[in-house]
């Protein structure tokens, strides 16, 4: 599948990309926690994301997860510099602070994952 690059023109897609680097996979309920934003904003940027190639979708039950993609390797030195920079560090720590603190994370099938 071909990587469409500009779907990382929009901050909060390279967040959620920055995120899913960090993390592995996550629910959609985790993005949405995480990055503060309404679950049918996080749903729509993880289409478009799905739909260029740099996430990957499972469903578990009621669950979405989402993960990154197997990339070709210069989509992952992309998303490595948005991990480590790309997205604004602030935005990250405070990222990562809400998710590591909200409840509501689901228990993972991870076998089912591979």
């Amino acid at each position: 599948m071909d990587i469409e690059f500009d779907a990382l023109n929009e901050p909060l897609r390279r967040a959620i990309v920055a995120l899913l680097a960090c993390e592995g996979e996550l629910c959609v309920c985790e993005v949405v926690a995480a990055l503060n934003e309404a679950q049918p904003k996080i749903s729509r940027h993880l289409g478009i994301l799905r739909d260029a190639g740099w996430v990957l979708p499972r469903r578990e039950g009621t669950w979405m997860h989402y993960r990154l993609a197997t990339l070709p390797d210069w989509a992952r030195k992309v998303v490595e510099g948005l991990a480590e920079g790309g997205v604004p560090r602030q935005t990250m720590v405070a990222a990562l602070d809400r998710l590591h603190r909200f409840g509501g994370r689901p228990n993972r099938d991870l076998e089912k994952a591979s």
